[in-house]
């Protein structure tokens, strides 16, 4: 019966030996890489081998990174959209104020250059507010009786007649528009020099000029000037253009319709003139007995004569 150690138990060279070996070995792999480059293929071919296994190993802590950084990007988009929508707004408002700045601007370099222009002396005045009656066109100026305002004078602007003061405080002052349905003014008629009295028109911003014959001679785009005669308005100054004529020969009178030049509801900066070259006074009356009586004397002479 042979007696034999199991192959587990089997001792093969000594360890000395293969040591040797294997040193050997690993020394020569080394040289024959250093030297000819034997082994790079087969590190390409490991080194495809271990890559799917270094992304497995890597994939948590990539995740974890990605997942970072996508939360501090939102948050930082966030941000930035939040400040580029309050910056545009404020963009906004500054676009706003400047074109209104420079529309400012521009009436107030019209408004100068028609002050010049004129040769009167004027006042400039600023609109603060309308008036609280809806049913009159009035409006408050930023001027008053302590600047030298006083009633009666007239208003315009850098294109025409607005209107006239009619109450002066000592701070502010009440102007009344011409499209005001109380407001009347003496004009004429450039192209031919008819007369006639331009009435406010209310609420449809329109003058209507009153009292003139169907057959007057006037026609659609005529210009609209102040006749002057009343002492209050200096003559010339641009009132409206005729824009429409209704002619029935079975009335009295034409309706003539006028757009006012000056813009009555938009200016802001205005110009009141001086009173100055009002009219005199009207002339006394002589009496056959050679005694000279006002008119207003003769008129509530009439009144009281009619009365009784």
């Amino acid at each position: 019966m042979e007696h034999t150690p199991p192959p587990f138990f089997r001792r093969g060279p000594a360890p000395l030996v293969r040591l040797a070996f294997f040193a050997s070995l690993s020394i020569a792999l080394l040289i024959a890489d250093a030297r000819f480059k034997y082994v790079d293929s087969v590190r390409t071919v490991l080194a495809l081998i271990a890559f799917p296994l270094q992304q497995a190993a890597a994939a948590p802590e990539q995740l974890l990174r990605r997942l970072g950084s996508y939360f501090v990007s939102q948050s930082a988009l966030s941000d930035e959209v939040a400040s580029l929508r309050k910056q545009l707004v404020e963009n906004a408002q500054n676009a706003q104020r400047l074109d209104a700045t420079t529309a400012e601007l521009a009436q107030l370099r019209r408004l100068v250059g028609a002050q010049q222009r004129l040769g009167y002396q004027s006042t400039p005045i600023e609109v603060l507010y309308a008036g609280r009656d809806a049913f009159s066109r009035k409006v408050i100026v930023d001027k008053g009786s302590l600047r030298g305002l006083v009633p009666g004078q007239a208003v315009i602007d850098e294109n025409g007649v607005v209107g006239q003061l009619t109450r002066v405080y000592p701070m502010v002052a009440e102007v009344t528009l011409l499209t005001d349905k109380e407001q009347a003014i003496p004009v004429q008629v450039v192209r031919n020099g008819l007369r006639a009295v331009a009435f406010g028109a209310g609420n449809s911003g329109m003058l209507e000029l009153r009292f003139l014959a169907a057959n007057a001679e006037i026609e659609p785009g005529d210009r609209i000037v102040t006749s002057g005669i009343d002492g209050t308005y200096p003559a010339g100054l641009p009132v409206a253009t005729v824009s429409r004529i209704d002619r029935d020969a079975a009335a009295a009178f034409a309706r003539i319709l006028c757009q006012p030049a000056a813009g009555i509801e938009h200016s802001r900066y205005l110009l009141a003139l001086a009173a100055e070259g009002r009219a005199p006074d009207y002339p006394e009356e002589t009496t056959p007995a050679g005694e000279k009586k006002s008119r207003g004397k003769q008129k509530r002479k009439r009144e009281a004569r009619d009365a009784g």
